[in-house]
């Protein structure tokens, strides 16, 4: 007995190290390639210094802007620097949004002040006239979802709804009030009213209203939506409550859409030595929204992602897959980028093993999102010791970036960068979002950790 308890022990300590080795495959030069690589970016990486330019030389860049198109152009020659062997430009038509002269003002019959107030991005604004209204508060989607049409009609409804505080992750949080943005015009207009005004989704406790896409359903209905910081907010809901007269708004503002323009995904590749026609992608988004100067959202993914090819050249390190270094164009109120270079993977038949985005800011790493099979996802979590030097320890979370998600959809791996959540919605869309918000450390951290991870699956993946 003692002896068959002994076999089927050995027999189940064999196969867990046949599965250790299948799936935690890594050797000693890996680890001291890592360590060579992470020591060069941490003192030598221009991330930052590209972020300088792109911050502060060109600044914020919506698609469709003459700043895009000086955007496209720095990451043409930036990756031309780096040492890419190929830099091209992809073609993609994105809409031209123009926010132009905006105000609004909150306040009782006779003492109405102006506040600080940011048009949501791709609304149509009021051509220059004022539109001045009694307000009406509701405190959540669903709320205004059921309100009677009779309460709504002829007014400006303010849409007070405070960032989910109890959510550890920012991200989680963001996700279940984001819709207030995107979809409250919309249900205001077909209800009768009149303009709309949102607490910002955003952590802040300050006057500093954050922008975003948002949406018509029906392009016959266009009324003016803005946003206001979250002590603004705070002071018109407590007026709207607690005051003996009618609170009413007037929002002025020129926003207004103006048609398609044709722009670019600029695309870089360090061709594979083994298998030159399969892709490993890495990315940012090289738009932003119109106020601060993109540096979190998302110049920093687009450095990082930069700062991948340049740590493999610098390394003289030629990986076996083809490394392929994106600059999306229109993430912030389109995505025609991402579906771009989705459609012409497609069409051209091209093999991509694994696609990242870096989009979440430029704090400090702490794991990777994943949409993988399972076992590739243990396999990831099997590198654990190689990559949490880097500060990656998170790979139980699942996502990816916007733009890669139309690629996610055909089939292909993907995954997004998770750096600390806490700070992001504090700058998120906002004037706040400047170079001098981002830590070089961290951003090289970043840009690091991705390196590593993208070094190992260009080992192990087919």
């Amino acid at each position: 007995m003692k002896k068959i308890v002994q076999q089927c022990l050995l027999a189940c300590l064999l196969q867990v190290m046949l599965y250790n080795s299948a799936v935690a495959q890594y050797t000693l030069a890996d680890s001291l390639w890592l360590q060579r690589m992470g020591t060069y970016t941490m003192t030598s990486s221009r991330a930052y210094d590209d972020l300088r330019v792109l911050c502060k030389e060109i600044g914020h860049r919506l698609s469709g802007s003459p700043q895009s198109l000086k955007a496209v152009e720095w990451a043409v020659d930036v990756l031309k620097k780096a040492g890419a062997d190929t830099v091209w430009t992809q073609p993609v038509m994105v809409p031209v949004w123009e926010r132009g002269e905006e105000y609004l003002k909150v306040g009782t019959e006779g003492k109405q002040d102006k506040v600080e107030a940011l048009s949501l991005g791709n609304m149509h604004g009021t051509d220059g006239k004022e539109v001045k209204a009694p307000l009406v508060m509701f405190r959540s989607l669903e709320e205004l979802r059921a309100a009677n049409a009779a309460l709504i009609q002829g007014k400006i409804v303010f849409l007070n709804v405070p960032f989910p505080a109890e959510e550890l992750n920012t991200f989680a949080a963001y996700s279940r009030v984001y819709r207030i943005r995107t979809q409250s015009a919309g249900i205001v207009c077909a209800k009768g009213g009149v303009g709309v005004i949102i607490r910002s989704i955003s952590t802040t406790k300050d006057e500093v209203p954050h922008t975003g896409a948002a949406h018509y359903p029906d392009t016959a209905c266009r009324i003016p939506a803005m946003a206001i910081g979250n002590t603004t907010a705070d002071a018109l809901a407590l007026a709207m409550s607690t005051g003996t007269g009618t609170v009413t708004a007037v929002m002025m503002a020129h926003c207004k859409m103006k048609g398609m323009a044709l722009s670019y995904n600029v695309i870089g590749e360090l061709r594979g030595a083994k298998h030159k026609d399969k892709y490993m992608l890495v990315g940012g988004h090289l738009d932003s929204w119109d106020v601060g100067e993109g540096a979190h959202d998302d110049g920093a993914g687009c450095v990082q992602a930069i700062q991948v090819l340049r740590n493999f050249k610098a390394l003289k390190h030629r990986p076996a897959h083809t490394l392929r270094v994106v600059m999306f164009m229109n993430e912030e109120n389109g995505n025609r980028g991402g579906a771009a270079y989705a459609d012409s993977a497609v069409s051209r038949k091209e093999h991509h093993i694994f696609a990242l985005e870096s989009d979440a800011g430029g704090f400090t790493p702490r794991g990777i999102g994943l949409i993988v099979p399972e076992q590739d996802r243990r396999q990831v979590q099997s590198w654990a010791p190689l990559l949490e030097p880097f500060g990656l320890y998170d790979f139980k979370q699942e996502g990816c970036g916007v733009d890669i998600s139309p690629l996610k959809n055909t089939g292909v791996r993907a995954g997004e960068l998770l750096p600390d959540s806490q700070r992001y919605f504090d700058i998120h869309h906002c004037r706040h979002d400047v170079l001098e918000a981002v830590n070089e450390r961290e951003l090289n951290l970043g840009a690091a950790g991705i390196t590593a991870l993208l070094y190992l699956i260009d080992r192990y993946w087919n």
